[in-house]
């Protein structure tokens, strides 16, 4: 979707093999990618790899067009692989390496991938998925830290201009079978700009990215750290315990976190390292609102909130000069530039500064559509807008505050409430891990609250009376939740969100707070 009157600079239509091979140029043998472990690579030495994979897929018999699985572990070989295949005129299809062998199949089998790369970790469940598909899938195995070993006669990258087909990035199917969207090159580029311009990036940046990259984070933090020249830190893992120190020990100046990181983080014994770090800014979406200020006081550095979509790229954020105004206000910020926002009723009516709506958005670096759903893709992007689904009020500012998901509201008693609301509450007690708030049906108040919980490790789980008993104290009576359950984990998305339509039915262990609940109601 392009809006009229917003203008794409020409280095936005680069494809992003032209991207890497400009950037060797400009800075040759400064480091462009680093592992947890110290292993680096340069810009000189990321143009050549990323050409050996180019090499490497003309010699398997593939040419532009062809779509690559990647299902591999997070290291310096995934964005490797990322950039050769995308910059070879072929499409990636990222997969994640968690994923079992139906799920796998599916993806293989929906994006029409004609190779699948896989690793030590992943090579036994992507040949379970290929045993079900009906047609010949090649599998290439990537080891070794210099993969690929390289080419004598590597074919050039593709030149053609950013409106070729880069990723199917499916979505993290909340709901059903994920999507696969359809992002070009110039979405990343757009993308990876807007994220540089936010975030402030110059050369002389240390990026880091923990996700799975499977995910869109640490593909957007590759392109960004490319646009600006800057270093990105790849780790293997987020791992709660040990991430701050990892922070440290590479010198990095900004990263970007999403969903229960920051909460995990916070919940860490505080370390004599902490305070040793070279973070300039933090980057974060769905930063909890009572727990803002605490990251901050903590580590002595401004967490700012993000907004975006698989679909949409990024699309607003708190800047620099608005940030102390709206630490712990839920805010998203305003709309960034290459972008346009509007918010609407049910009935697509502009709602007025104050009311709630749902998010529309138009403009540069969206994804094309989703693969094979011409339905879905109409309905996303029905009237030259997309729908994102989300619940946002819009202050006199131009800011926008997160209400919850459309699918996402529970209907209490004639009450609306945002299950996210309630979850932003409940994971600020002491020993809460992460939590997930669902409706159940009920005869009288049409769906009561449920309340699926993860506790912190220790000697003790809270009772649910005291969780029911902190909740109340922060939120409006009707949003208590009636029934409780604790769990030792919850199901996840690729993208580390709790994915709720995989909880199931409640267990045996289900606490009804019937009395105390209706006292509050």
């Amino acid at each position: 979707m392009t809006s009229e009157g917003l203008r794409r600079p020409a280095d936005l239509d680069w494809a992003l093999g032209e991207l890497v091979d400009r950037r060797a140029v400009d800075h040759g043998d400064r480091v462009a990618l680093r592992d947890g472990g110290g292993a680096s690579v340069t810009f000189t030495q990321l143009a050549r790899r990323v050409a050996g994979v180019r090499g490497l897929l003309a010699a398997r018999g593939l040419r532009p067009g062809d779509r690559v699985a990647i299902v591999l572990r997070n290291s310096l070989r995934y964005p490797i692989a990322w950039l050769g295949i995308t910059s070879a005129g072929m499409t990636a299809v990222p997969v994640n390496k968690r994923l079992g062998p139906v799920d796998t199949r599916y993806l293989l089998d929906h994006s029409g991938a004609r190779l699948v790369l896989v690793d030590d970790a992943t090579a036994d469940v992507v040949a379970s998925a290929l045993e079900g598909i009906d047609r010949a899938v090649a599998v290439e195995h990537v080891a070794g830290d210099r993969w690929p070993t390289g080419s004598d006669t590597p074919p050039p990258p593709a030149t053609d201009n950013g409106r070729a087909l880069a990723n199917i990035q499916y979505t993290s199917g909340t709901t059903g079978f994920p999507k696969g969207c359809m992002l070009s090159h110039r979405f990343w580029q757009q993308m990876g700009q807007g994220m540089a311009d936010v975030m402030g990036l110059t050369a002389g940046s240390v990026l880091l990215t923990a996700q799975p990259f499977s995910y869109i984070d640490p593909l957007w933090n590759t392109v960004a750290a490319l646009r600006a020249g800057a270093e990105l830190v790849v780790l293997d893992g987020f791992h709660p315990s040990t991430f701050m120190r990892s922070v440290v020990e590479h010198g990095v100046t900004v990263f970007y976190c999403l969903a229960a990181m920051p909460v995990l983080l916070l919940k860490q014994p505080p370390a004599g390292h902490e305070r040793t770090h070279r973070l300039e800014r933090v980057y974060c979406s769905a930063i909890p609102p009572d727990a803002h200020a605490d990251l901050e006081r903590r580590w002595c550095v401004p967490w700012h909130e993000l907004y975006g979509m698989t679909e949409t790229g990024l699309n607003l954020a708190v800047l620099p000069d608005e940030h102390d105004e709206l630490v712990g206000t839920g805010s998203l910020g305003g709309v960034v530039a290459h972008c346009e926002a509007r918010v609407v009723d049910a009935d697509g009516v502009d709602v007025a500064d104050g009311d709630e709506g749902e998010l529309l958005l138009r403009g540069l670096g969206f994804m094309d559509g989703y693969l094979d759903d011409p339905d879905a893709t109409t309905a996303f992007f029905a009237d030259g807008w997309a729908h994102t689904g989300d619940i946002v009020v819009r202050d006199p500012a131009g800011r926008f505050t997160l209400r919850g998901r459309r699918k996402d509201m529970i209907r209490r008693g004639g009450e609306n409430i945002a299950a996210a609301e309630v979850e932003a509450a409940l994971v600020t007690h002491p020993a809460v891990l992460e939590c997930a708030v669902v409706g159940v049906a009920d005869d009288e108040l049409g769906e009561e609250l449920r309340a699926v919980v993860v506790p912190v490790a220790g000697p003790s789980t809270p009772a649910a009376e005291e969780l029911l008993a902190f909740v109340a104290e922060r939120l409006a009576s009707f949003k208590v939740p009636r029934y409780w359950e604790f769990r030792d984990e919850l199901p996840h998305t690729p993208s580390e969100r709790i994915a709720k339509h995989e909880l199931g039915d409640p267990g045996p262990e289900l606490v009804d707070l019937r009395p105390a609940a209706r006292r509050r109601a």
